[in-house]
């Protein structure tokens, strides 16, 4: 249970041309995803389980996409990260719903290693997402 809740599977900050000062990070684990917002003086980090998240939704534009995790638990239920590249959102959330189906189907992730836990999370969502 401690190894499945502390490994880091994918981590990504947000991109702002044309220097981020403050950027957003999203770090993706077994048992939950963070979202850590930066401004001036201040952070807030978000937490939420992978049981609690009830959709992921990618928004794009010409340059950028922004990752959106609904969930159940929050009064405001939709955390956003914004200024992502496109590959990085989609990437994202394959593992988010991989997880998500794993935690579903009851499925223990932990006798896996890093990386065969990742190939087999990209093999759970190949669906082809158009944007």
């Amino acid at each position: 249970m401690v190894k499945k809740s502390n490994r880091i599977l994918y981590s990504i900050s947000s991109h702002y041309f044309p220097i981020d000062l403050f950027p957003n990070t999203l770090v993706i684990e077994e048992g939950r995803v963070n979202i850590v917002t930066r401004q001036l003086f201040s952070s807030q980090v978000y937490s939420v389980d992978i049981r609690n998240i009830s959709n992921v939704l990618i928004n794009t534009t010409f340059f950028f996409s922004q990752l959106v995790i609904v969930s159940k638990t929050f009064e405001e239920n939709e955390i956003e990260i914004q200024y992502l590249r496109k590959s990085e959102a989609i990437f994202a959330r394959r593992i988010i719903e991989g997880l998500r189906t794993f935690e579903n189907q009851n499925i223990t992730t932990s006798s896996y290693t890093k990386k065969e836990l990742l190939l087999k999370l990209q093999q759970l969502s190949t669906t082809e997402i158009v944007l």
